[in-house]
């Protein structure tokens, strides 16, 4: 992979976003271990399509996100492509923190008292990030939890693995759509740990070249194949 052409640290806690063009890859690095990475995916051009987490779940047969599989937009689409992981599991359904989890969690510290250091979630940062944008409140839908392992038993209880997330550990998004990617950092809601400590990550750009009809993540399934015909379709004909 070439040179970056973006580079930058997220302090945990922290939020950002931006438009990833089609042909660009964004990686994630885990910098310290223990990080979260809550997401969420827009359409650049039409903020009406978006991340769908049951297209995307249903249409694999998967419950977790790892390589090589693919994250759908509600308009039977590819926003992105995962193209390299080695953490290996990464969480779809448990959403993000709110302001009364937080505190219920880890108490209440403002602005106003600690300044800089207040404890954030991310349902408000992904609301402050989303404003930027023309966006708000309804535009929320489920997000991904990256880095963050979450198990299911037979009964459908759900467990968090604190030691899954490793430091170092990279996860790529090679995107197949120019789309509006927010983000934060902030814990994931299951994460046990009794102390606010949400961890950095890193975010790194790259130009990479455009999957073949041999593309791992074209043929992981028949519904990841028909979603690549229906986005080089939509490219051609907005050419």
């Amino acid at each position: 992979m070439n040179l970056p052409l973006y580079d930058t640290t997220i302090h945990g806690g922290g939020m950002w976003s931006k438009v990833i063009s089609r042909g660009k890859t964004l990686r994630l690095t885990d910098s310290e271990g223990g990080a979260n990475v809550s997401m969420l995916l827009y359409n650049a051009h039409e903020h009406l399509e978006r991340y769908n987490m049951p297209d995307t779940l249903k249409g694999q047969q998967i419950f977790y996100l790892t390589a090589p599989y693919c994250l759908h937009s509600d308009m039977g689409r590819i926003f992105c492509s995962i193209t390299q992981d080695t953490a290996g599991w990464h969480d779809t359904v448990c959403g993000c923190s709110d302001a009364a989890t937080i505190a219920r969690k880890y108490g209440r510290r403002t602005y106003q008292e600690a300044r800089n250091a207040f404890y954030r979630n991310g349902k408000d940062n992904f609301i402050i990030e989303l404003a930027k944008w023309g966006l708000g409140k309804r535009d929320l839908v489920p997000n991904l939890n990256f880095f963050s392992k979450v198990a299911t038993d037979h009964e459908g209880n759900l467990t968090f693995h604190p030691q899954a997330a490793k430091a170092g550990a990279v996860i790529d998004l090679r995107f197949e759509m120019d789309t509006l990617v927010i983000l934060n950092t902030c814990q994931h809601p299951l994460d046990p740990n009794p102390e606010y400590d949400p961890k950095p990550v890193n975010l790194s750009v790259f130009t990479t070249e455009a999957p073949g009809p041999d593309d791992p993540c074209r043929c992981s399934c028949p519904e990841n194949a028909r979603a690549f015909i229906n986005t080089e379709d939509y490219y051609h004909l907005c050419a």
